[in-house]
């Protein structure tokens, strides 16, 4: 049930509709009955700034309409959120059409952007773009540069405008289906670069081609390394760099500078479109926060960036690189709403590589064929478990060489460069379609008896589609078990005190 402030505000909003453009007359203006009524009772964290952010759109477009709703979120939580609706003018090839929209006003505005719909009536269609999905939602360099107080509503909607002018968002619906369906493909054909016959069968392919692009996430040490790492495989026809910094600096300038075959470097989130591959390198890295903050401020980031990037590279696989990978990897599949098995963190795939290198080459051992990966959490937790059928080492032999292999593994530091390794043998499995087993973090809900929704590593065949199956050990060991179940508690923990 709404809280009495809420039902007091709608009434208010109502109200405000008939009134607020009678200000010559002593009314109350319309900002100021929401400041009467105390936004910050409940949940609304910045009241004061959100009356006079309200107040500057209310001066802009006067005829936008207000209420009180209920938001659902991707995680199926619910929040009552003020929103506005309204049409805004866009210019169109000489002719003017009214684009009705709707934004959600967050608790925690100024400091979070809005969320932005398209509002079609009936007759309406839409037109599925560089800005728009298929569910009317809008995604924009605006929202995703968001940053008060330099970000306002105002600006927000006149860069709405000026995208929409390039791309129109919406069509009319004919009466035929048959006539519906040549409009929609009129309108992709218009977009699509290089199609212009609408007729052609052609144009799907032509913007689905098998083009290996490949997109990473973050100008820092650990993006530049696997854009250096990738490159030098071969592996991608094209290699998008987004750095998302305010300034050009440091690695990437010099990347700028000797480019690089195939390798282009954007502060556009929609350069990412059509990717097979989405690698998230960024990290908030916080001063004197707690490690619960420094968390959050990484949720933070990825709220802005996760879903327009599903967006632009619906069928790809997203993988994590960014810290706490676990956590980070199951917020991305919260946020993305992406299948399981294509949302994927590195995990212990770094230290599993690098186990079989030791306990082949440097302690020597014959393993015939038996293979050991690091499962787990990555950190202190992170346990050795054996695969294969046959029993050519005894259980006891196993423990052995694997704790001596640990040893030496636990020297090994895992440098930015050795990591971007990591991550461009896992973008080769992906893209080329390998079927190789990786230790990869996933949902390790239903394995090791673990019931919770968390990401640990564990051993999984790989492929263009992601995670295609997950390699269960035949020898259930407790230690490995307990130790599994200890990392799900502590994880799942920490992410019930996150916001999503």
């Amino acid at each position: 049930m709404a809280c009495p402030f809420f039902l007091d505000l709608r009434s208010l909003v109502s109200e405000t509709q008939l009134r607020c453009h009678s200000l010559q007359d002593g009314i109350t203006p319309f900002a100021a009955c929401f400041q009467k009524s105390g936004l910050s009772h409940c949940g609304y964290k910045f009241r004061d700034l959100t009356v006079e952010e309200l107040k500057n759109v209310n001066m802009f477009f006067p005829h936008f309409r207000y209420s009180v709703d209920t938001y659902v979120f991707k995680d199926s939580s619910q929040k009552d959120l003020l929103n506005f609706t309204g049409t805004v003018p866009v210019m169109y090839q000489g002719n003017t059409y009214n684009i009705p929209i709707r934004l959600w006003i967050l608790d925690s505005h100024p400091f979070a952007p809005p969320i932005c719909f398209l509002k079609p009536t009936a007759n309406m269609g839409i037109s599925v773009g560089k800005h728009v999905d298929a569910q009317g939602r809008i995604y924009l360099p605006y929202l995703h540069n968001w940053s008060h107080p330099k970000s306002v509503i105002v600006g927000l909607i006149k860069e709405m405008i000026a995208k929409f002018q390039e791309e129109l968002p919406l069509y009319s619906l004919p009466s035929s289906d048959e006539a519906r369906q040549v409009d929609l493909l009129a309108y992709i054909a218009k977009i699509t670069e290089g199609v212009s016959d609408i007729n052609s069968k052609n144009w799907v392919n032509h913007e689905h081609k098998t083009v290996n692009k490949i997109t990473v996430v973050g100008g820092g040490e650990l993006g530049i390394a696997c854009t250096l790492a990738i490159s030098a495989k071969g592996i991608a026809d094209r290699l998008v760099l987004l750095d998302l910094s305010e300034e050009t600096k440091g690695g990437v300038m010099d990347l700028d500078i000797f480019s690089l075959p195939n390798v282009e470097i954007s502060k556009d989130l929609s350069a990412s479109a059509h990717s097979k591959v989405v690698i998230f390198t960024v990290n908030s890295l916080g001063s004197s926060q707690s490690y619960l903050d420094v968390v959050q401020s990484n949720v933070d980031m990825f709220r802005a960036l996760v879903p327009a990037l599903g967006h632009y590279s619906q069928h790809g696989v997203l993988l994590v690189a960014s810290q706490p990978v676990e956590i980070m990897t199951y917020v991305t599949w919260k946020l993305s709403a992406f299948p399981v098995n294509r949302v994927i963190g590195i995990g212990c795939n770094l230290d599993s590589q690098r186990l079989q290198y030791i306990i082949t080459n440097v302690l020597k051992a014959q393993t015939s064929g038996k293979q050991v990966w690091v499962i787990g959490e990555q950190g202190e937790d992170k346990v050795p478990t054996w695969g294969g059928q046959e029993e050519i080492m005894s259980p006891n032999s196993q423990v052995q060489l694997s704790n001596r292999a640990m040893e030496l593994l636990r020297v090994k530091g895992q440098r930015s460069w050795s990591v971007g390794l990591s991550v461009a043998d896992l973008v080769d499995s992906i893209v080329n379609d390998k079927k190789k087993v990786h230790s990869v973090s996933i949902l390790a809900k239903g394995y090791y008896d673990i019931n919770s929704e968390v990401f640990l590593s564990l051993p999984c065949i790989i492929g263009t589609s992601g995670v295609s199956e997950v390699i269960q050990s035949t020898v259930r060991e407790d230690t490995v078990t307990e130790k599994l179940q200890s990392s799900a508690s502590s994880i799942h923990g920490l992410q019930q005190q996150l916001k999503l």
